[in-house]
């Protein structure tokens, strides 16, 4: 080897090994300032009264379950504690509408040309969530879901996150490993007022961004039916006075399905007027809803 390949050969493993030293470290976490469980429940109070009266947005949408993958956009549209129009459209062309209300759902399908008229149950009977409308309100908004201000609640000691939750830290290990103690008997969760919380089968943790400003995540465990939902807010936009969701993934794992849905909002609109426009053509049937 010449004198000049071996400068050449020099030259080149020092640019590697000089790239190697550069090449940037992961972010160690952050610790955070302690905060007690009643500052934090405060912010959480706080947060779940911040609903405009009308909310509008584009999302664009990638679903995948262990069947399927597609790309689609929704537009949004939803006023304060009464509807839900939520428009799908796929390459352009609208293919499913919807109508979400407290008590029903109805679906209308464009491509199929036929109808679903059901209510909330069907949410849970096709992605395996139990959700009701307040909480798909919620969810849209990025607010806490299923948060409620009479619920008493645990602070999850973890210094690097602010997560408050609806049971004790030992109690989410124990339940989302097997659901009963020794004696068969599922502890009930308490109230502010130290009441038995009767709708005890839903472990929920909150984890709230280090600005104390808005919801960083949830995590919901459903020990009786082993379904396992965590719903990521990566990044929020400001429209007037609320933080409101920008880019979203929420993970479902069910005991026979693992559903993945990434939501990018754009054009979101809030407190503007919203028209709902919502019709079924005479000519569709029902919908075959079996699976």
């Amino acid at each position: 080897m010449s004198i000049r390949n071996i400068k050449w050969l020099g030259l080149a493993v020092l640019i590697v090994l000089g790239s190697c030293a550069r090449r940037p470290v992961a972010d160690k976490p952050i610790k955070l300032e302690k905060r007690k469980l009643a500052e934090l429940v405060h912010v959480m109070d706080s947060l779940t009264v911040l609903r405009p009266n009308s909310f509008y947005t584009k999302i664009k949408c990638n679903f995948s379950d262990t069947n399927r993958r597609i790309s689609f956009k929704t537009s949004v549209r939803c006023i304060k504690d009464s509807i839900i129009n939520p428009l799908i459209t796929y390459l352009g062309i609208p293919f499913v509408n919807s109508i979400i209300r407290s008590d029903s759902l109805i679906i209308s399908n464009r491509k199929d040309k036929c109808v679903i008229r059901s209510n909330m149950n069907f949410i849970k009977e096709s992605f395996g969530v139990d959700f009701d409308y307040k909480n798909v309100e919620e969810l849209l908004l990025g607010l806490p879901v299923a948060y409620d201000t009479a619920q008493r609640y645990f602070l999850i000691n973890d210094p690097y996150n602010y997560i408050i939750s609806s049971h004790r830290k030992r109690v989410i290990k124990k339940e989302t490993k097997i659901k009963y103690d020794r004696d068969g008997i599922l502890q009930l969760k308490k109230d502010r007022n130290e009441n038995d919380d009767e709708d005890n089968n839903v472990l929920i943790r909150y984890y709230i961004d280090p600005s104390l400003k808005s919801i960083q995540k949830l995590v919901i465990d459903s020990p009786d039916d082993t379904t396992h939902i965590v719903v990521d807010y990566f990044s929020r936009d400001t429209v007037d006075t609320y933080l409101l969701p920008k880019e979203v993934v929420i993970d479902i794992v069910t005991a026979r399905n693992h559903i993945v849905l990434t939501m990018d909002y754009d054009k979101t609109e809030i407190n503007t007027p919203q028209e709902i426009y919502f019709v079924i053509p005479e000519e569709y049937g029902e919908c075959s809803t079996k699976k």
